[in-house]
């Protein structure tokens, strides 16, 4: 099958303006496959993007597709691909990085210098009917994982991510700071790998009835209650809040020896309780997307060990783009937005 024509896309113009539009049907190159869309997840990055048309360095100074949670259907081969077939359903991993390069030849291609990354200026994304992506981006997911979960094996290898940098598994007692989607995933996650004390703390009862209902052993609102009242000490702490005074307060609640694991974005720079790091060594490690994750992902999903559709909570149609990436503010009960394109 050979996709021709137009598609539509949905384009941020600039922020608060997003527009429905047609484009010429992209060709996928050597080594690559033509996507058929079906699923998008809206990140908490592409409601950045549209609320401030920036995030850091990232500055949206020209028309940009938004959306890097994406699953679809194989439609067509660029030359050269094996391993690959037209009707393969598929979860899209979102970068593209150089693979040759130093980063890379070490397995750790989250940090190719050359990385290009969906929906990050000037790289469109997958707010679109039809996308390329790169043979080894494009992974097969079988029939017992939805559409919509498919897509969301993007935002589970975050949290995947994070567990192992945290060294997350048996008997672990993890603390969850922040109980958006990234956090519940990170419960779930500790849960499979044999955590035994889950922890998390939000400002919102909803997510934290959420947070209960996915696995976490115990649940704190941050409105009236502080970390230092567990009354066990984590061992690793996996912060997903990007919220400064939370990071500080999770870092002093961590056992002697405990890991502290940044995973939510904040302010560039933050305050380090440095004496408490030091007297309790405790190990503090950023994240930066993922590597490899994907393979653990389709498997902690096929088997029934996670479970992402009881994330989703909106459906919208393509020219509903724009209500899919304030869904979040609408309803504070809202945890992740799902973006059709063929609807």
């Amino acid at each position: 099958m050979t996709a021709v024509g137009t598609m539509r896309v949905a384009v941020l113009r600039r922020a608060g303006d997003v527009v429905t539009q047609r484009r010429a049907v992209p060709r996928p190159g050597a080594g690559e496959v033509l996507v058929k869309v079906a699923a998008v997840g809206v990140c908490g990055s592409d409601t950045h993007y549209f609320d401030h048309g920036r995030i850091g360095r990232f500055v949206v100074d020209q028309p940009l597709v938004l959306g890097h949670e994406a699953s679809g259907v194989i439609v067509e081969l660029g030359p050269g691909v094996t391993g690959r077939q037209i009707g393969d359903r598929v979860s899209i991993e979102p970068g593209r990085p150089d693979f040759t390069c130093e980063q890379c030849l070490a397995g750790r291609y989250n940090l190719c210098p050359e990385m290009r990354f969906f929906a990050t200026p000037p790289v469109d994304g997958a707010f679109a009917e039809l996308v390329v992506v790169h043979q080894a981006m494009a992974h097969v997911v079988p029939d017992s994982v939805s559409d919509e979960a498919a897509a969301l094996l993007e935002p589970l290898s975050v949290a995947v991510w994070a567990c192992g940098k945290g060294a997350v598994g048996a008997g672990s007692r993890v603390l969850v700071t922040g109980a958006g989607a990234i956090g519940l995933l990170c419960v779930q996650v500790a849960r499979a790998l044999g955590a035994t004390l889950i922890a998390v703390s939000d400002v919102n009862p909803a997510r934290l009835a959420a947070a209960s209902e996915l696995g976490a052993t115990d649940v704190i609102d941050a409105r009236t209650a502080k970390l230092s009242e567990l009354d066990w000490s984590p061992t690793v702490l996996l912060e997903c809040s990007g919220h400064p005074p939370v990071v500080a307060e999770g870092i002093r609640a961590l056992a002697p020896a405990g890991r502290a694991v940044l995973v939510g974005m904040g302010g560039d720079e933050l305050p380090l309780p440095l004496s408490y790091v030091q007297e309790h060594e405790i190990e503090v490690t950023g994240t930066f997307r993922y590597a490899n994750t994907w393979p653990t992902a389709i498997a902690l999903v096929a088997t029934g060990r996670v479970d992402l559709d009881r994330l989703v909570t909106s459906r919208h149609g393509l020219e509903q783009a724009p209500d899919a990436l304030t869904a979040g503010r609408q309803d504070p009960a809202a945890i992740k937005a799902i973006v059709r394109p063929g609807s």
